[in-house]
Formats: structure tokens, sequence, C-alpha cells
């Protein structure tokens, strides 16, 4: 099978998952597919904005927050925006509550609620330290992903509170607020769309439970050692784990590289 197209989820499958770098092998693996013609796709949760050292690699195509934007140079291919009007109301509704949000445009800011949960949770997902930017316009502005941090508890006030909006977790302590159906798989297939492609000539690495739809569309999924056993159990083949140079190891075992 002649593959021409990869993807790759970033933290925990490109990045190493225990410290968030990207190592050399990798790297150059990435611009061997790139320079063989295969095109080569960042498939992230996060912003388009942490994606620098990606775009220096020479990747040119990154489906961001996690399938709700997606971009292919300076060309939007995918975009799902929330209703400002809902935007503001659920932005009210967690001032009134004290609750964290986090707002995904080609950036990545928050409301200004900080706690020792919220930091946790961004040092767990994002790598960050410090708090991101608070964007007192944010509410004018195309969202295409909108996070709230809070419990299991927490977030059952905001189920009742707006019955037409999906709540779907995927960390602890962080909810995807979600207005229409996002997810990679999706934007997976505007991608392939894009470049006049099918599913069996791409290939699809991850590590995540937010991966398996895409893994499971690919003509080849990979998941990595590190994986949640539930990508395992649709993968079509485990590689190393990500600290072990398991990108590199299974395009070199499938003949990519």
């Amino acid at each position: 099978m002649s593959f021409r197209i990869v993807f790759f989820d970033v933290d925990g499958t490109l990045t190493d998952h225990r410290d968030g770098s990207i190592s050399p092998l990798t790297k150059q693996a990435i611009q061997t597919l790139l320079h063989k013609g295969i095109h080569v796709v960042a498939a992230t949760g996060r912003p388009l904005s942490m994606c620098t050292e990606l775009k220096e690699i020479g990747i040119q195509t990154f489906i961001t927050a996690n399938g709700a934007y997606v971009k292919h140079g300076d060309e939007v291919i995918h975009k799902c925006p929330m209703d400002q009007q809902i935007l503001a109301e659920v932005i009210e509704y967690a001032e009134q509550q004290g609750s964290g949000l986090s707002f995904f445009t080609d950036s990545f800011s928050m409301n200004g609620v900080q706690s020792k949960e919220i930091q946790s949770a961004l040092q767990d997902t994002l790598l960050l330290d410090e708090y991101p930017y608070i964007d007192k316009l944010i509410h004018t502005k195309e969202v295409y992903l909108l996070c709230l941090y809070a419990d299991h508890h927490m977030v059952k006030p905001y189920e009742a509170q707006f019955p037409q909006l999906t709540f779907s977790r995927w960390h602890p302590y962080i909810c995807n607020v979600l207005q229409h159906d996002v997810n990679k798989s999706l934007a997976v297939k505007e991608v392939l769309s894009f470049f006049g492609l099918t599913t069996d000539k791409a290939i699809a690495f991850g590590d995540g439970q937010n991966d398996i739809e895409m893994l499971a569309l690919a003509g080849l999924g990979i998941a990595m050692g590190n994986a949640h056993d539930a990508l395992k159990s649709v993968a079509d083949f485990v590689t190393k784990k990500s600290s072990e140079e398991g990108v590199h190891y299974a395009l070199k075992k499938h003949g990519l590289i």
C-alpha cells in the first residue's frame, strides 16, 4: 500500500511524553517524509500559536483545537466557531460560578479565574507554567474551542443551564464545551478532501483517547507504546513509547523512511 499522508498527534506522540521535547530523530523522520513528497499533518488539541516548533521542522498543515480549526499554510481548510451569543452567555455564567475557561482562537487565552487545580491542568495538558493571556474582547472573536475547568460535580450546573451544549470530558479537570460535533477524525476527512486523498492512503499516530476515531479512520492506525489502552485496542500497530523513538521506529518498520 502506498501511503501519501501521515497524521501525527503531538503531545505524547511527536513529543516525549515525559518532558514535551521533540527528539532529533523524530524531526529527521518528519523531514524525510516531507522530502519524499508525503504530506505531514499535525493533529493536536493545541492552539495554532503553540505549534511554532512544528512549523520550524517543516510541517505546514495543522489540525488544531482538537479538530475545530484546520489550516494549510495561510489557507483555512475548516473551522467551526462557536456562536458568539452562546459564547457570551457561557462566559457570563462562568464568571458567576467562579469557573475557569480557556479560549482557542489562532492563539490561547483564559478568563482570569485561577486556582491550583487549573494551573495543574494547564501544566499537565499544555506544559504551561505561567497563566495565559486574558483577552477582555474574546466574546467578539471567533472561538473554535472552549474549555471549562471543572470536576465532575462542578460541571453539572452547566449541563442544566446549557442543554444545547455538549460537555465532553478529556481530562479529570477539563471539558470541551461543544456547540457542534468536533473531533480529529472529522478534521482528517476535511484534510483528505483538500489534498484529494482517500483514507486508505493515510497513516495516523496517536496516544490518547481523543485519537481513537482518527486511528480507526486511517488506513494504518499506530498507537504509541505510552498510549491509553483504549487506543491500543483499535490500533493496527503499537510502536515503542515516544520516549523510545516510537515514531521513527514505526515509520521505518512500515517502510516510510
